[in-house]
C-alpha cells in the first residue's frame, strides 16, 4: 500500500476491538480488512471514510486490505464503474497490491455454499412470487408465516435448484431462500433470500450464470474465502448482522479458515449541502442536472478531484471526523476548511481578476512598463520565491472593487478617494467613462503617486484599502468556473419536494474573461494556486488547452455561505454588525482589539448561555483543540464558525465575544 497514506492511528472502538483481537491471538494474528464496493456507481467521500478505515488498519497494524468488487447484479453493474473505483483508491493514496477480487469469480463456491446448506436442510427453493413473498414476511409488529413450499424435501430442493442453474425457469419463478425463522424479530432473519433468477449479461462473467447470489449470501462467505478477519460495514447493515454470523456459522466446517470473520459497523459520514446516496447521484447524472459523475459540484472522488481537491486533505477530513458507532452529519466548512490547511503553506499567491473593469493612469507615462518585485508566500509561510509583475498605464481591476455611490463601510475605490495597488502605487479615482447605450461603467480614469512604490506613503498618509490588478496588456485571458454548494438546503434528501426543487442555481458561474499575470501561466508553479483576495484554484487539465487555460475555484479563501443564508433568514432584518476585520490565516490568528466597557458588559450576560455552547463544541472538535494548542491558532475561526451557527440567531453571538469564550476555555482559563 502507498506510502502517502497517513501513519498517525487514532483512538477508536475498532481499534480497540483489534488489539483486543490481537492480544488474544484471535486470527493467528493476522489483520485483514477489505473494501467490498458494489461497481453500480462512483465512490463518493462516503466511500474515501472506509477506504481510509480499512486501508489505514492495514498498515498501522502490518496487515491487507482486499479491494473487492461485490458484483452479485449484472442489471447495474459496469466495467467503466470498475474503473473508476480503482482510480479513487489509488488516488487517496492506497494500492491494494495483489488482492483485488471480484465476489462474481467466487460464483461456482458460493453455489456450491447453497448446495450444502440445502443438503443440511438449511435453505429452500420458494416458489412464491414477490408480492407473495413480501406479504407473507409479516411486518414489524406482526410474525411472518411459513411459505407452502417451505417444507420441500431435500431432494426435491437439490433438483429445483440444479435446473435454475441450467436455466429452465423464467426469471422470478423460484428463489432459493434460507430456512431460519419466519417469526424473528428481526425481519432480515425471516428467511431472506439468497439466490433469484435474473437472466442478463454480466460485465465480468457473461452469459455464463442465470442465477445470482443476493448481497447478503454473497458478501459473508466471500469475506470467508477470502480470510477477512474484521468485515467493517456502515450502520445501514447493523440488521444484516444476524444474516452474515447465521450464515458463516451454519458453513465453518465448509470455510478455509477456521474462525470465520465477523462484521462490525460503524457511522456512516453524512455531509451538508449534498447528497450521499448513489441512487440519487445516478438520478442527478442520467436526468443531466448535473455533467456527469465527475462533476465538481458533486461529492464523488472523481469530481472532488476535478475541482481540485487533494487526496491529503481527503485524508485530514476522514481523520478529524473519526469513527463513531451513531451517525450524525458532518458540516461540509469541515472538509472546505481542511483543504485550505492543506493548501495555505504550499501554494504560491498570485494575481488574477475574475470581472475585469478597465482602470487608465492618466499621468503614468505611455509606454512605460515597470517590473514589480511580488513575493510568491506570505511572510507566515515558510517558503521562498517572487516574480516580477509588469505595470502599466492601463490595467485591470475587479468590478466589485469599484462603487460609483459606496456604502458606509466600503474601503475601496470610487471617485475622489484613494487606494492602494497591491505591491505598487496608490491610486486616486478621478472620474469614470459610461457606455452611453447601457449606462455601464466601463472605464476609470485615475492618477498615481510616484512616490508610494511599494505601498506606502512617505507623508505617512494611510489608505483604506489594498487591490489587486494585473497590466491589460500583459496579463493573460482565463476562464475561470467558480464551483458552490449544489443545494440551498442543509440536507436536501429530508426536503419532501424532492432534491430538485432545492437545487442551487448558483453552483456554478463560468467567467470567460477574467484576467491572470503572466507569471502564473508558468506551470512549474504547479497546477494549485491561490488568487490574492478571491481562493484556492486549480488549472484544470481536463478542460485547459495550450491556448486556452481553464481554472477551477477549490475551495475560496473564507466561508461566505453562512453570511448569504444569514441574508436570507428573517433575523437579517435586524442591524448589521460593526465593520469586522478581515479573518486571520489560517496559521496564526489576529490578536484581538480589546472589549469596550459595553463588549464586555455583553460578554458577562450571554456567558452563562453561550459557555455550554462552546464547551459543546470545544468537545466535538479535539483535533481542531489540539492544533490551536499547537500553535495553529488560525483555526480558532472554524471554531467561532461552528458555535455560531449552534447558536442561531436567537442566540444573538458576536464572533467578537464568541472568540473570547472560546480563548478563555482553549487557554484553560
Amino acid at each position: 500500500m502507498s506510502e502517502t497514506a497517513p501513519s498517525t492511528p487514532g483512538r477508536d472502538f475498532i481499534r480497540d476491538m483489534v488489539e483486543r483481537d490481537l492480544a488474544a491471538g484471535r486470527h493467528g494474528g493476522r489483520v485483514v480488512t477489505r473494501f467490498p464496493p458494489e461497481p453500480n456507481g462512483y465512490l463518493h467521500i462516503g466511500h474515501a471514510k472506509s477506504i481510509c478505515l480499512n486501508f489505514g488498519l492495514a498498515l498501522e497494524y502490518g496487515g491487507t486490505c482486499h479491494l473487492r468488487l461485490d458484483d452479485t447484479n449484472p442489471e447495474t453493474e459496469e466495467q467503466e464503474y470498475v474503473e473508476a473505483i480503482q482510480a479513487g483508491v489509488r488516488w487517496l493514496g492506497f494500492d491494494w497490491g495483489e488482492n483485488f477480487f471480484h465476489a462474481s469469480d467466487y460464483f461456482e463456491r458460493l453455489f456450491d455454499f447453497a448446495v450444502e446448506l440445502i443438503r443440511r436442510d438449511k435453505a429452500y427453493v420458494d416458489s412464491l412470487n414477490e408480492d407473495e413473498i413480501r406479504d407473507y414476511r409479516g411486518t414489524v409488529t406482526e410474525p411472518g408465516r411459513n411459505s407452502p413450499y417451505r417444507d420441500r424435501t431435500v431432494a426435491e430442493n437439490l433438483d429445483l435448484f440444479h435446473r435454475m442453474r441450467a436455466g429452465e425457469f423464467a426469471d422470478g419463478a423460484h428463489v432459493l431462500r434460507a430456512k431460519i425463522d419466519m417469526s424473528s424479530p428481526n425481519m432480515k432473519m425471516r428467511d431472506p433470500l439468497l439466490y433469484r433468477i435474473k437472466r442478463a449479461t454480466h460485465y465480468h462473467r457473461g452469459d455464463a450464470w442465470c442465477i445470482y447470489p443476493f448481497y447478503d449470501f454473497a458478501h459473508p462467505l466471500s469475506d470467508a474465502i477470502e480470510g477477512i478477519t474484521h468485515s467493517l460495514c456502515t450502520l445501514e447493515f447493523e440488521n444484516n448482522r444476524e444474516i452474515y454470523d447465521w450464515l458463516v456459522d451454519a458453513l465453518v466446517e465448509s470455510l478455509p479458515f477456521p474462525d470465520p470473520p465477523r462484521q462490525t459497523e460503524f457511522a456512516r459520514l453524512n455531509l451538508t449541502y449534498t447528497l450521499m446516496s448513489k441512487r440519487k447521484l445516478l438520478e442527478l447524472v442520467e436526468r443531466r442536472l448535473v455533467a456527469g459523475w465527475d462533476d465538481p459540484r458533486l461529492p464523488t472522488l472523481a469530481g472532488l478531484r476535478r475541482r481540485g481537491f487533494t487526496p491529503e486533505a481527503i485524508r485530514d477530513f476522514c481523520e478529524r471526523i473519526g469513527v463513531a458507532k451513531a451517525n450524525s452529519t458532518v458540516d461540509v466548512t469541515l472538509l472546505e476548511h481542511c483543504q485550505r490547511e492543506d493548501l495555505n503553506p504550499q501554494v504560491p499567491r498570485v494575481l488574477c481578476v475574475l470581472r475585469p473593469l478597465k482602470l487608465v493612469i492618466e499621468n503614468y507615462p505611455e509606454g512605460q512598463v515597470e517590473e514589480l518585485d511580488a513575493p510568491f508566500y506570505p511572510h507566515d509561510v515558510p517558503k521562498e520565491g517572487s516574480r516580477k509583475v509588469p505595470f502599466s498605464r492601463v490595467l485591470y481591476i475587479e468590478r466589485d472593487d469599484f462603487a460609483e455611490n459606496p456604502p458606509k463601510g466600503f474601503h475601496r475605490l470610487s471617485p475622489g478617494r484613494e487606494v492602494r495597488l497591491r505591491y505598487a502605487y496608490f491610486i486616486r479615482c478621478e472620474s469614470i467613462v459610461k457606455d452611453p447605450a447601457t449606462d455601464e461603467i466601463v472605464e476609470l480614469r485615475c492618477t498615481y503617486d510616484p512616490a508610494t512604490r511599494g505601498g506606502s506613503a512617505p507623508d505617512g498618509r494611510k489608505v483604506p484599502g489594498t487591490l489587486h490588478w494585473v497590466s491589460a496588456e500583459h496579463s493573460v485571458p482565463v476562464e475561470v468556473r467558480l464551483y458552490d454548494r449544489l443545494f440551498k438546503v442543509e440536507r436536501p434528501d429530508l426536503e419532501e419536494g424532492g432534491f430538485e426543487s432545492v437545487l442551487n442555481p448558483g453552483s456554478l458561474e463560468t467567467l470567460t474573461a477574467s484576467r491572470l499575470e503572466p507569471a502564473a501561466v508558468d506551470p512549474s508553479l504547479g497546477d494549485r494556486l491561490q488568487f490574492e483576495r478571491q481562493g484556492y484554484f486549480y488549472r484544470a487539465p481536463v478542460d485547459s488547452t495550450s491556448g486556452h487555460l481553464v481554472f477551477n475555484r477549490i475551495v475560496p479563501l473564507r466561508d461566505s455561505w453562512a453570511q448569504e443564508v444569514q441574508k436570507q433568514s428573517p433575523a437579517a432584518a435586524a442591524p448589521a454588525p460593526a465593520q469586522k476585520a478581515k479573518p486571520p490565516k489560517e496559521t496564526e490568528a489576529k490578536p484581538l482589539e480589546p472589549l469596550t466597557a459595553e463588549e464586555q458588559e455583553q460578554l458577562e450576560q450571554i456567558r452563562p448561555t453561550l459557555l455550554p455552547i462552546v464547551q459543546g463544541v470545544l468537545a466535538a472538535h479535539p483535533t481542531e483543540v489540539e492544533r490551536y494548542r499547537s500553535g495553529k491558532t488560525g483555526i480558532l475561526g472554524f471554531l467561532v464558525a461552528q458555535v455560531m451557527k449552534q447558536a442561531g440567531p436567537a442566540g444573538k453571538a458576536n464572533p467578537k465575544l464568541v472568540n473570547v469564550l472560546l480563548t478563555e476555555k482553549l487557554s484553560g482559563s
